[in-house]
């Protein structure tokens, strides 16, 4: 299966870790340092260690917030290097250069680990606790950002209180655009979804582009 030719690429008995970023804050550093879930992920089908992918710095202007990084993005230790980046990107209007940009955007996960998978394959979901013991200290050193983009349930959640089901959040954009978009999850996982929902790539998308690049490309405009 899929899941065990990658789960055989995935580091197991060393920390693998990517070099510190450029102005790198204590608080990223001590992310990166993270193991509180060492021993959760020994036990995952995968069996791996902690990697946590940590790519934010203060002063961005748009907000990624994801779910947690997937087993491509184990092994790279960059946000979204897998084909849900690539449509991600294409949903944001921007390319590779502008994405990994630290100045201008940030990806903050509900979880900065791989979770690993279960048994039957399938991602776990983000552990509970790394949003408990980061997230809010993170949102606080980024500030008032002046776009921010959620993938996924779990980042609905947390940033909107969403009790309901993601197609109900997403198709309510409008009540928080511009400065917050509800997205789906990128994955292809969700191109059935995309097909019965093209309001998404007619009426949202062009608008989410739009705002992007307002935001990126006048830097002196708050709002």
């Amino acid at each position: 299966m899929v899941y065990l030719a990658l789960a055989a690429q995935i580091p197991r008995g060393k920390r693998n870790m990517v070099p510190d970023t450029p102005a790198e804050t204590q608080l990223a550093k001590d992310i990166r340092a993270c193991r509180l879930c060492a021993e959760r992920f020994a036990g995952t089908a995968t069996a791996h260690v902690p990697r946590p992918v940590v790519w934010f710095r203060p002063g961005a202007r748009v907000l990624i917030a994801g779910q947690a990084p997937g087993a491509r993005v184990h092994q790279t230790g960059r946000p979204f290097t897998d084909p849900s980046g690539d449509r991600l990107r294409d949903w944001l209007g921007i390319g590779e250069d502008i994405f990994y940009d630290l100045s201008r955007v940030a990806v903050v996960p509900m979880a900065f680990c791989f979770p690993g998978y279960d048994n039957k394959g399938s991602d776990l979901p983000p552990p509970p606790i790394c949003g408990r013991t980061w997230h809010n200290r993170v949102m606080a050193e980024l500030g008032n950002l002046p776009l921010v983009v959620l993938v996924g349930g779990h980042a609905h959640r947390y940033h909107l209180g969403a009790r309901g089901p993601v197609t109900e959040t997403v198709a309510a954009w409008r009540d928080h655009a511009p400065r917050v978009f509800a997205l789906p999850h990128p994955s292809w996982r969700n191109t059935g979804w995309l097909k019965k929902n093209p309001w998404f790539q007619t009426d949202l998308l062009p608008v989410l582009r739009a705002r992007v690049k307002e935001v990126l490309h006048d830097p002196g405009n708050p709002d």
